[in-house]
């Protein structure tokens, strides 16, 4: 009687561990093109007194093209164009970026780690992208608030608040 206790409580004790080993690895796959469309729109942070970045992103096809904006008392200081796409093989969203007054060419690599948070790097060496030491986080409060930090050798150095541009 004791052998059939004991081997029953083995039993038992291994299909809930196995249970919630599986429960741990399943996990669904984030969407991540439907995901980036909640940054369509224009969206927009104040940084100082007259002062603000604006960003404004349209669909390009089965990607998105971005326009970054420094805007002062009405007068733009600084413009950038961007091109995101989704890369299928690595399950990341990638992006290229040029100024207007530069002639560096930024890469970026993000990925939805939830539905409301999306993180990535600055690809700094694209021959080693694993060396990148910058890193960004935004998080979609709500579909019209949204936080941007960026992190440089893990330290916060800039965090931004966009507000959704209604029309």
């Amino acid at each position: 009687m004791k052998t059939f206790c004991l081997t029953t409580m083995i039993a038992v004790f291994l299909l809930i561990c196995s249970n919630g080993i599986q429960a741990q690895t399943t996990q669904t796959k984030l969407d991540q093109v439907e995901l980036f469309k909640q940054l369509l729109g224009t969206w927009k942070a104040e940084v100082a007194k007259d002062t603000s970045y604006v960003h404004e992103y349209t669909s390009f096809g089965n990607a998105i093209e971005g326009n970054i904006k420094i805007v002062t008392k009405g007068k733009v200081l600084y413009s950038v164009k961007q091109l995101w796409g989704y890369d299928k093989k690595n399950d990341k969203i990638l992006g290229v970026e040029l100024s207007n007054s530069s002639p560096e060419i930024s890469l970026y690599s993000l990925w939805f780690t939830s539905k409301n948070i999306c993180e990535g790097v600055v690809i700094q060496d694209i021959t080693h992208p694993e060396n990148t030491t910058t890193k960004m986080k935004m998080e979609f409060k709500s579909p019209d608030l949204a936080i941007l930090t960026f992190m440089e050798n893990d330290k916060v150095v800039v965090t931004r608040t966009y507000t959704r541009v209604k029309k």
